[in-house]
């Protein structure tokens, strides 16, 4: 089956890819793109070879070969040998200003009757009821609170400080690494 978009290279064009490819100096994705443009070459300095002969050559899909295909006849060589840009993305952080504040105090906070302890579940259902937020998962307020540098639980009841760990180090080193002054080496 011939392929829907044909590829034809100028001579510099063509000149252009070998140099890029023999030099071996850019991204791998635009050094594959080069090689599938130059196997794909319909001009008279080219090869042509079929998708599935330019897919066991160069070890990608059938799909890559034919979007670099389409793109070089649709948009040109600059972009068929580059990515195409990334669609902006929506606003990804959901809890910020006041909406961050208010969750520091409910996490802060006297946990729902009948629990000992606020959940991430349990706050993100709380930042829904107050109407804070429309929607919002738990690993949303997650990342939420793991950013925040709020000093919370200090002074707050209910909250444990970290209390450091005792070192047990010392007294094994003591009681097992040495003999009448001298240390004995664990590894025989």
């Amino acid at each position: 089956m011939m392929p829907k978009y044909k590829v034809t290279l100028t001579v510099e064009e063509r000149q252009g890819l070998e140099k890029l490819v023999s030099r071996g100096k850019a991204a791998a994705r635009k050094l594959t793109h080069a090689r599938v443009l130059l196997l794909a070459d319909a001009g008279p300095l080219g090869p042509e070879e079929t998708d599935a002969a330019i897919v066991e050559m160069l070890g990608t899909s059938v799909r890559m070969v034919e979007r670099v295909r389409q793109r070089f006849v649709e948009e040109g060589l600059e972009a068929a040998l580059h990515r195409r840009p990334q669609p902006p993305r929506p606003d990804k952080v959901k809890i910020h200003g006041a909406v961050e504040k208010r969750l520091i105090d409910l996490a802060c906070s006297e946990p729902p009757a009948g629990r000992c302890r606020w959940t991430l579940q349990l706050l993100a259902d709380e930042l829904v009821v107050l109407e804070c937020v429309d929607s919002v998962s738990d690993e949303t307020v997650r990342r939420a609170l793991k950013k925040t540098t709020s000093p919370r639980g200090r002074s707050i009841r209910g909250v444990f400080r970290p209390r450091p760990t005792p070192s047990t180090s010392a007294a094994w080193r003591t009681s097992w690494g040495s003999t009448s002054g001298r240390t004995i080496p664990l590894n025989r």
